[in-house]
């Protein structure tokens, strides 16, 4: 183990630094986004970035999943264990900073993952108070959940009998309770995202729980940090701008006592920190922005500014916020059978009707196959032809590709049957098309979990702390009536220039960011100058946005406007072919559908053409 000792007069001038910096403010390190994030973003953060808080996010619905099954095995497993693995050379300089550390890394075995973080801390002579916030899964109250009749949130359909996992999105209340209890660490199970940068906020400025605004503001650091490298230039539309992938710095949020904050990142690091590149971060997977839902407070980030505040510096603010609503949201994974991949290469002319006759002669042979062998047909096939562009443009594609990768997946209750699918792909190279490779040993059937989502009364789950074998029980109380604005456009209309128009691309005028809520997928599309808002918003409505990606989405779009950065947020419904582990598509997380959109076409003034985005130089920066 390489721990790396601090050194003492350096540290005592830093600490004097930042006891005098504290006093009106308080730093926050985003240090993980997702369990496989890299570890050297909490080196980088403590060495270089001088925050007072850390604060780890690792959780996604599948990961529950995973480390459900994890436990299953293993009653010392069922966490993240990257976050142990994480500390493990940062232990004595956060302990003798008093850096506080908030992570949701427990995921479905918390009190597992603060035995591991005790023995490392033990080992290394570090002495660290480690506070466990308990109540978030509910599978223990299961059967009172199902006799309660609850629905699921979009299909209305009942909760499944095979959970694998049911947990709550607790708040940040019960991490402030620990904080007040004087925890140098505290690890939780499922909690909303933003809520480990809120309650540090709360907990160091005394925010009341009707604090509502700065509740909403401090939720928008979290939800901003929780990301990490998505909010310092990562997945920017216009990604050769941004130098430094190799080393991208890591967000650290300087924040006062209102809530507003300057978002930077490490001197010397990679990245760039801009107002469009912290919009796309702020409208990502929102939903409705001017009422965003948290366990602690109803959101409207209609009204928030991101204005430049120094070279990779910007300055946030804005945010409001009203009454939550008197129940979480809960999320179960269920194992709904299993499912199969593969991938071939397929070269050539007409590589494109090449490969999806090879992927269809294999889907026809094994039907055969399987149903020799005794079992039904598959419950679900998907053929895509990537480099194609079909997958993602749909009748907007190009047919001339010579070198395409076919993608061939497949769905059954019996991972037997997908066993003799596995086995049947190596033929085709002998049997198919002349050009084909990319053979890469036969795939295996992996379990697919499914998402069920719904509300449950915050009454109705008990929250505790566990710190020093003590433990404290957590009243989450709610007052007054959750706010909510009807969905509508909030732009005043503008007088557009007169004259001769173009079409160009409406990268020419926008960015974007795209990602998921379960089977249903949020664009966001911002204006690169505020003129180009009211002709975006004019031509890119909710029934274009549904056009342009009709062969993907089978429900309905919804367009919010978000003014303040001068954008846009569109809610395509059943999107995903399912969502996440479930969907059998490439791209089951919606990550694409925000370049796709910008290929749109917008027809502007030519006067506006000598102040469009010419899209990438054709270089790169130093």
């Amino acid at each position: 183990m390489n721990l790396i000792k601090p050194d003492a007069d350096s540290m005592d001038r830093t600490y004097k630094e930042r006891d005098m910096k504290s006093r009106n403010t308080l730093r926050i390190g985003g240090a993980s986004a997702f369990w496989g994030d890299s570890n050297k973003g909490v080196e980088q953060l403590v060495h270089d970035g001088d925050v007072d808080v850390l604060v780890f996010d690792y959780l996604a619905e599948l990961t529950m999943s995973i480390l459900a099954s994890a436990k299953s095995k293993n009653p010392d497993l069922g966490y993240a264990t990257d976050f142990v693995s994480a500390l493990a050379s940062v232990l004595p300089t956060i302990a003798a900073r008093k850096t506080l550390v908030l992570s949701n890394a427990g995921g479905m075995n918390p009190q597992a993952c603060a035995r591991a973080l005790r023995k490392l801390a033990d080992a290394a002579g570090v002495s660290l108070r480690i506070a466990v916030v308990e109540g978030d899964d509910l599978l223990p109250i299961c059967k009172e959940i199902q006799a309660a009749g609850v629905r699921e949130m979009f299909s209305g359909t009942a909760l499944p009998d095979n959970l694998t996992s049911l947990n709550a999105y607790l708040g940040a209340f019960p991490i402030v309770e620990a904080l007040k209890h004087g925890a140098d660490v505290v690890i939780t199970g499922r909690c909303a995202d933003s809520a480990l940068a809120l309650a540090a906020l709360i907990h160091r400025f005394d925010w009341s729980a009707q604090d509502y605004d700065r509740l909403a503001a401090g939720s928008l650091v979290g939800h901003i940090l929780e990301c990490t490298t998505q909010a310092t230039g990562g997945l920017f539309t216009d990604w050769w701008q941004v130098p430094g992938w190799d080393n991208m710095g890591y967000p650290i949020a300087e924040c006062d006592s209102e809530g507003s904050f300057v978002l930077s990142k490490p001197v010397g690091t990679g990245g760039l920190i801009k107002p469009l590149v912290v919009s796309e971060q702020m409208l990502y997977e929102i939903t409705d922005p001017a009422n965003y839902l948290l366990p602690d407070v109803s959101c409207d980030f209609t009204g928030v500014t991101i204005l430049e505040a120094g070279d990779n510096k910007v300055r946030v603010s804005g945010a409001r916020g009203h009454a939550p609503t008197p129940t979480y949201k809960v999320s179960a994974t269920w194992r709904d059978g299993y499912r199969l991949s593969t991938n071939l290469t397929v070269v050539g002319d007409n590589a494109i009707q090449k490969a999806q006759r090879a992927a269809e002669a294999i889907v026809k042979r094994t039907r055969k196959l399987i149903k020799e062998d005794g079992h039904v047909d598959y419950s679900e096939v998907n053929i895509e032809v990537l480099g194609s562009e079909i997958p993602s443009y749909g009748a907007q594609s190009h047919a001339d590709a010579r070198e395409v990768v076919v993608r061939l997946s497949a769905r059954h209750s019996d991972p037997v049957a997908l066993s003799i699918l596995g086995r049947e792909v190596a033929p085709m190279g002998t049997a198919g098309a002349p050009g084909t490779t990319g053979f890469s040993g036969r795939p295996k059937a992996q379990p697919v979990f499914r998402l069920f989502s719904f509300l449950w009364d915050k009454s109705k789950v008990a929250i505790s702390i566990e710190m020093d074998n003590e433990h404290y029980p957590v009243v989450i109380t709610t007052t007054g009536q959750a706010w909510a604005v009807a969905a509508g456009q909030r732009y005043t209309s503008e007088v557009l220039p007169v004259g001769e128009r173009v079409v160009l691309p409406l990268s020419a005028l926008a960015v974007a960011r795209s990602g998921d809520k379960g089977d249903v997928a949020h664009v966001a599309i911002i204006a690169r100058k505020p003129k180009f808002a009211a002709l975006i918003g004019e031509q890119i409505t909710a029934n274009a946005v549904g056009n342009w990606f009709t062969h993907l989405t089978r429900g309905s779009v919804t367009r919010y406007d978000v003014p303040g950065v001068h954008a846009f947020n569109f809610v395509l419904q059943e999107a995903l072919g399912g969502g996440g582990a479930t969907s059998l598509r490439n791209d089951p997380l919606g990550k694409t559908f925000g370049q796709v959109l910008l290929s749109h076409p917008v027809t502007v003034p030519l006067g506006w053409v000598s102040e469009a985005d010419t899209g990438y130089p054709g270089k790169l920066p130093d």
